[in-house]
């Protein structure tokens, strides 16, 4: 593939287009891929002869034992051909492949011939070919050792290794020989075939297992330290893989588990063949996850989870099994009281046995867990006992979660943002992991340290409670401030108010009373002795009186609106048709409105009004009021171009001020090209 993909000439192009007609992938093929599907049609080849002989010949063990091996056989080898197909070059996924074409064989290998017997029209096997197959064990074995040694990346962890990649099929291929040429009958169901080689002397043969067996046990140790070697010297992921493979690795003590439980309740280890099933199943789908997927869920989680259960029930095994023994020797072992008492027993000490056991394998597999939860645990010891606050969370987690750039952002009522602990604005991205309560996020953990984001979310979780109590503590201090500034403003507002009133009783209504009263003075001396019109000297005053008098009614007017004598609803209405621009009016049936509440509501409506006609270009303004028991809500709403917002020294802010020394709420919604909205909630329980 790799000429024909090199060449250029027009009898190449003709073989790369035969090529590419036969097998799209041609051009393509590594002798790793090619070794994968050659194994898989092996593989295919012995689950149909299998398959046809059961069929003809098996009973309902031969049966439900080939229809696990066979699922087992072809699991594998799909799996094994997914990796050979996204990582062409890798050399773990031919080992699958011959791992699955091992379990087909073994299995071939453990029920042929009993059918065969069954039913001669089945064809015998050639003595070689029985050699071959007598000990398939030792390469299901290597397989699953030289798997350790080139997982995951295909490649061995040094030059010095490939002495144990080398010595596992030599030293494997050994005992098949010495094995087909040990002296005496070959072990059941063939110890009548002949031995297709000849003998070796008893005492050579011997002597050979003596010295093969123990090195294939050793170069299988040499792969698990293999294994242990790139898990310390990998990063973040090169461990997260190893994990899944170890993770599977925990199904032969649980096969150990299932045998021991066989013995307990049958008395038979037939459990351990599902224990096998379970481990040749498991250790490809963790292989395939760790190479493709490592990152699809959180194996330290699963691996903890998986080392406590296992533990939990191998203690109340022991637990069930030492008290049915005490049982049966005090009451008898056909005793039901005594098989109650056990299961009694083994019932109470599940609860606490399954909390403790969790927390030493979680120090133990998965330390960044442990090491969290006890932090956030201590953290809120502290608070109780007054050591520390709420505020130091941000602190802790960037210590247990091994991550010095870990932010908790807390989220403020009716803001998008997010704020850290001292109230500064933080960005978030969207693989921040939100933090819940009662449905409502109240917060976010952003980390892109070691934890994985189902460990991120499980902290989140038990991280709720400090987050709310941290957004409650700025809540309050934000509405603090907010209450001092707002007082400040209105004390800034009451002053000037105070100066223009005082300029313009002064300007006006003050000087023409001063007027007035030395035009009565100068009337008074005059009036006898007609030297002055004493007639239009008075008319003059009652004019000046009259204006003073209005001017006086305005500055009034300017303190409360005196169309408000009438009540809220009318002065709205007159306000309404005053407008430059038509107001759709709807106002709810008419409710007594305590004076200052009506004051308020009539600034908030003259006010946006205003801002509508002045600034938003707006052709229509709608009025609604809705009064219920307990508050009256004052909405107005524009068709203006919006952009509207609530800025120190503006209108609005100026009114959310007034709003706020009533009680009440001011609210401003004013997306730009879509109108402004202006909503007052004011309290007024009557």
């Amino acid at each position: 593939g790799r000429h024909i993909g090199a060449s250029t000439g027009p009898f190449s192009v003709l073989v790369r287009r035969y090529a590419a007609t036969i097998c799209p992938y041609a051009g393509a093929m590594s002798w790793p891929r090619v070794a994968s599907w050659v194994m898989a049609l092996l593989v295919a080849s012995v689950v149909i002869t299998e398959a046809v002989a059961v069929a003809v010949a098996g009973n309902l063990g031969n049966r439900v034992y080939v229809g696990v091996a066979a699922c087992v056989a072809i699991t594998t080898t799909a799996l094994g051909l997914l990796i050979a197909e996204r990582r062409p070059t890798n050399l773990v996924a031919p080992l699958l492949c011959w791992m699955a074409l091992v379990v087909a064989l073994v299995s071939f290998s453990d029920t042929y011939l009993p059918m065969r017997t069954r039913h001669p029209a089945l064809p015998d096997l050639p003595p070689v070919v029985v050699a071959i197959l007598m000990v398939g064990w030792v390469w299901l074995y290597a397989a699953v050792s030289l798997l350790m040694l080139f997982f995951p990346d295909g490649r061995l962890p040094s030059p010095r290794w490939i002495y144990v990649a080398v010595g596992l099929p030599a030293v494997g291929l050994a005992i098949q020989v010495v094995m087909a040429v040990t002296p005496g009958p070959y072990d059941a169901p063939y110890a009548r075939v002949a031995h297709p080689f000849g003998d070796l002397p008893s005492g050579v043969a011997v002597g050979f297992k003596v010295v093969l067996f123990p090195a294939i046990v050793a170069l299988g140790i040499a792969s698990v330290i293999s294994l242990w070697t790139r898990y310390r010297r990998g990063d973040g992921a090169r461990r997260a893989q190893v994990k899944w493979l170890a993770l599977a690795a925990l199904a032969l003590p649980g096969t150990a588990i299932l045998s021991w439980v066989g013995f307990l309740l049958t008395g038979t280890n037939n459990l351990a063949g599902v224990g096998f099933a379970v481990l040749y199943t498991a250790v490809p789908i963790a292989t395939t996850i760790a190479i493709l997927r490592h990152n699809l869920y959180d194996v330290d989680r699963v691996l903890s989870a998986t080392v406590t259960y296992s533990a939990v029930t191998v203690v109340l095994l022991g637990v069930f099994g030492a008290a049915s023994f005490a049982g049966g020797v005090v009451l008898g072992k056909d005793s039901v009281v005594a098989a109650a008492g056990a299961t009694a027993i083994t019932a109470l000490a599940l609860a606490p046995l399954r909390a403790r056991l969790q927390r030493v394998a979680d120090r133990r597999v998965y330390p960044l867990r442990s090491a969290a939860l006890r932090a956030i645990r201590d953290l809120h010891t502290s608070i109780s006992m007054g050591h520390a606050g709420p505020e130091h969370l941000d602190d802790v987690l960037k210590v247990a979660l091994e991550d010095p750039d870990l932010r908790v952002g807390f989220r403020m009522p009716d803001d998008a943002g997010f704020v850290d602990a001292n109230d500064e604005p933080v960005e978030f991205g969207i693989d921040a992991v939100p933090v819940m309560v009662s449905g409502h996020q109240i917060g976010a953990i952003h980390s892109h340290g070691p934890a994985s984001e189902q460990l991120l979310h499980e902290v989140a979780a038990a991280s709720g409670l400090l987050v709310e109590m941290v957004r409650l503590r700025l809540e309050v201090s934000a509405a603090l401030r907010e209450a001092e500034s707002s007082r400040s403003r209105l004390l800034t507002l009451g002053y000037q108010e105070r100066r223009r009133l005082e300029r313009d009783l002064h300007d006006g209504a003050q000087q023409r009373l001063v007027t007035l009263g030395m035009s009565l003075r100068l009337a008074q001396r005059h009036l006898g002795d007609r030297t002055v019109d004493v007639d239009g000297l008075l008319d003059e005053s009652v004019a000046q009186l009259g204006t003073a008098v209005a001017e006086l009614r305005e500055v009034a007017h300017g303190l409360r609106p005196s169309c408000l004598d009438d009540g809220l609803y009318p002065a709205l209405s007159v306000l309404a048709e005053s407008a430059a621009l038509p107001i759709d009016l709807d106002i709810a049936a008419d409710r007594a409105v305590p004076d200052e509440i009506a004051t308020t509501a009539y600034y908030v409506v003259s006010e946006a009004i205003a801002n509508a006609v002045k600034h938003a270009d707006a052709n229509r303004i709608g009025l609604r009021i809705e009064h219920d028991l307990d508050n009256l809500r004052v909405l107005i709403q524009d068709d203006g171009r919006g952009g509207a917002s609530i800025r120190p020294g503006s209108g609005l802010a100026g009114l959310s001020d007034r709003v706020a020394a009533a009680g009440g709420t001011l609210f401003v919604r004013s997306a730009p090209g879509r109108g402004t909205l202006v909503e007052a909630m004011l309290p007024c329980a009557s």
